[in-house]
Order: C-alpha cells, then structure tokens, then sequence
C-alpha cells in the first residue's frame, strides 16, 4: 500500500506493546489468571459445541470480589494512554473538530466474499445530510497482504471520494511489525491452531483499530465489515444516548450479533485497546468484552430493540465459512424510537422486586415497571430534567403473557409550574389529555393542544383494581430535533 500512504506517529505515555510494564498489574492478572483457569476447566471438553461454549461465556457470574478489581483495573496508569503505532493513512486525513460518533470497521482478505464496499455505502445512504456531519468512519485494513490491500483503496477511493474529501472516511493499517508473535499461542477451549491465530490476530486488529479512533469523537461505534444499517440510525443512537443522560453505562448494544452494533464513550477506548491486548491470545473478542463491561461495573446487558444493525455476510472470515446468522430484532426503519427526554421518575404503587419506575422509561428489551395493585389516587410520574415541548405520548400497559395485569382505570395528565416538595420536585398545575382504553392511550400533536412546555407527565389511578399493573413502555416524543453537541 507504500504510494497510498501516509505515516501518523501518535505520541503516548508508555512503552510499546512488547514492553509493557506489569507490576503494577500483578492483582487484576492474578484475579484474571485464576478466572480464565476456572473457565477453562468447562470449556476443554471436547463435546461442548461452539454455541454452548459461546452461551457458557455470556453468562459467567463475576467472583463476589470483584469490585476491588474494577477499582484496580480502573487505576491503572499504563491503560490511560495511546499505544504507540506509526498508522499509515492510506486514504484521507482526519479534521481537526471531534465528530459525534466514529463508527470503525476492521477488515481482512476474505476466501469468499467481499462486503466492506456493500457496508460503508449502507452507512453512508443509510444516513441524512445533517447526520453525515457528524459521523466519521474508521476502516482498517488489518490483512498482512498488501497487494490486496492496495487493490481495496483503489476501489475505496473510487466508490467514495467525495466522503474521503469531506473527512468523513478514512482507511488507515498498522503495520504487521507492530502485531506481537501470532505463533504458539494458546489453545484454548480446544481450538485448532488456525482458529486460535485468527481470533487472536483479530484481537489485535480491534485493538489498534480502537487505539486510533480514540479522539475523533464523544463516541465510538463498532461495525462488523458485512453489516446492513437502519435508516437514520444516528437519529436513534441520539436518542438514546440523550434519553440515558445522567445514568452510567460503558456498553450500549444496538445488535445482539457478534461485535456489532457496540456503542462506546471515547474517554474507554485506551483502556479497551490495552485490555483487548493484554488478554488477545485468551479467547474471542466479544467474550473479553463481557469481562471488560464488569469490570468498569456494568454488570448487566444494556441491549435496545429494534436492532439498528443487521448482519448481511454468507461466508465467514474466517476459512470462508457459512455464516447465516441474522437479527430478528432488526428494522431497517426504525423511525418510530421515542426521545424520552432525560427526567426522574416516581411513583407510590407498592413496587415488585426490582421492577421499579425507571424500567418504564427505557428502550432496554424486556424492561417494565410492575407493581401490586394500584388504589384510587396513585400516581406514577415523570419530572423531565427541564421543560419540554412534547409531541407524542404513548403508554402501553401489560404484556403477552400477563394481559390482565394492565391499567383498567386511568387517567393522563400533563403538568408546569414545579415545586421541590418532601417528596422531591411536583408540579402544582395540572391538564387531562385522556383516559387510558384497554390498558393503552396515545395522544399526539400534544404540543398543539396546550400552551406551555411540559414539566410533569403523570399517570393517575381513577378506581382501585384487583390486578397487578404492569406499565411495559412510556415512549414520548419531543416536538424538535434533540440537542446535537
């Protein structure tokens, strides 16, 4: 690729790969060691097949200790900074204002089947004219085989040269000198050698990939190179990103696939790359990525629904071999995702378990608020952080399986002029827009139908009921844009 090349040294704070320092790493190691040992002990049976080892790894339980690690991990000096790679740019250059979101892609020499042209062009379509401001898209080509890698810039370049010009794609390559030794590694869960030097190389390739793309935007996207996107899947990601403001998270998943669709903050990237290396001869990537979510502290799957991403490749990269999974959740317009401004939300229904308020308000699959049965005057509210001018509201209550658990009287009410109370900030003024039917209400061209921006959004029981209540959604609809940064 040498006359498509430009060289881009990045300055960091440590050593290179080779040197990594590690006594300041010896707890985490040892706390990690000891795990991959336990894990090892079910995954060596020869009978386990690849779909079982694969759900084992999805859902292992983090020792009970494991948060000193995470304070361990999360105080590591040597993950805080950039590794030191020479890039070479083989087309574009990146612009000097941090985007919104960097979506990356890693792609090596397939056996059969090429889909990265097909991928980049879905982003790109897939995306408006104001959408495309905001994006920048990372492909590295990570195949050691530069005749094929130069023949792919020329298409590349061909096929996009106005979003190459426009600093919206670039393809870089870190070097093969850079790659630690991809011969005697480890066999684990009895894979052929073959299959462990893939993974293992891939490991590498997201690493440096990630490692790159650290400060080009407040968030980071990683795609697989044979993915179909949504229309205006950015739109979607904005809301929410907006809609968890306030709320912690290190992983967002807009696809149940492999390592597509994974929504990162930026500020992870260092640490993510340094984890990605440190461990890249263990298993595949998006197993390191469930321990690497627990040990920053999230310890549950944030995953949203529609998909936003579809898997769209038949052969695999690795051998070329068959791979027909699909996303049943995905749809390719996802136009109807609520904003669901950011907001607090209470209520005094007797909550069950862990089914409280808050699970109403989220887009996250199989989330809802169920509590015992509501008495006349109970209320369940929501107090948006600022006020708003909504659009639409839609509350679905009950659920396939639980149908009489719904709401069989009440009312939606709207309100302003908020207090701080003893009970937290109310509102004092309140409107009607309608009462539920058969558990449901939707109300639209709200914004037209009063005359203030909205504080309060409130559900109110009008006759006590024997049933338990389960509120499965509330979805709301600003009447602008949301807030770009």
């Amino acid at each position: 690729c040498s006359k498509f090349h430009q060289e881009i040294f990045i300055h960091h704070s440590i050593r290179p790969m080779r040197c990594f320092r590690k006594r300041s790493i010896f707890p985490f190691l040892g706390f990690l060691i000891t795990f991959l040992l336990f894990f090892n002990l079910y995954m060596d049976d020869g009978y386990v097949l690849e779909a079982e080892k694969r759900q084992l790894g999805e859902t292992l339980i983090h020792p009970p200790n494991s948060e000193r690690y995470v304070h361990t991990f999360r105080d590591l000096s040597n993950f805080s900074g950039t590794i030191n790679v020479t890039y070479r740019y083989l087309a574009g250059l990146p612009l000097p204002r941090k985007k919104y979101l960097t979506i990356g892609l890693s792609s090596v020499k397939r056996k059969k089947g090429n889909y990265l042209l097909e991928t980049i062009k879905s982003i790109f379509d897939q995306s408006s004219y104001e959408e495309l401001k905001e994006i920048v898209v990372v492909v590295h080509l990570a195949d050691f085989d530069l005749v094929w890698c130069e023949n792919l810039v020329q298409e590349i370049t061909r096929k996009f040269a106005h979003h190459i010009i426009a600093g919206r794609l670039l393809v870089i390559q870190a070097p093969e000198e850079y790659y630690p030794s991809l011969d005697g590694l480890k066999r684990n869960y009895n894979d052929p050698e073959d299959r462990v030097r893939f993974r293992s190389k891939q490991n590498v390739d997201y690493a440096f990939l990630l490692n790159f793309c650290t400060n080009l935007s407040h968030f980071y996207m990683m795609l697989e190179d044979d993915v179909r996107c949504s229309r205006n899947f950015l739109t979607s990601l904005k809301k929410v990103i907006t809609s968890r403001e306030g709320s912690y998270w290190v992983m967002l998943e807009f696809s149940k696939l492999g390592y597509i669709g994974k929504l990162y903050h930026s500020r992870d990237l260092p640490r993510l790359a340094h984890f990605l290396l440190m461990f890249y001869q263990e298993m595949p990537c998006d197993w390191l990525l469930i321990h690497f979510r627990g040990l920053l502290a999230q310890k549950d799957v944030i995953r949203f629904k529609p998909s936003l991403f579809q898997h769209m490749g038949y052969y695999s990269s690795y051998k070329g071999a068959e791979n027909k999974l699909k996303d049943d959740d995905f749809e390719e317009d996802s136009i109807d995702i609520p904003d669901n401004p950011p907001a607090s939300l209470y209520t005094n229904i007797n909550v069950f378990e862990s089914y409280d308020a808050t699970k109403a308000y989220s887009s996250i699959i199989d989330e809802y608020f169920w509590g015992k049965p509501p008495c006349t005057g109970d209320f369940f509210i929501i107090i948006f952080n600022k006020p708003t001018k909504i659009s639409r509201i839609k509350i679905l209550t009950g659920t396939e399986d639980r149908q009489n658990d719904i709401l069989h009287h009440g009312a939606l009410e709207v309100g302003q002029k908020s207090v701080e109370t003893k009970q937290g900030r109310q509102c004092t003024s309140y409107i009607t827009l309608g009462e539920f039917k058969v558990g449901n209400i939707e109300v639209n061209n709200v914004d037209h139908k009063i005359g203030f921006d909205i504080e309060c959004v409130r559900i109110v029981i009008t006759a006590s009921q024997k049933e338990w209540l389960i509120i499965r959604s509330v979805s709301l609809w600003t009447a602008q844009p949301v807030t770009q940064l």
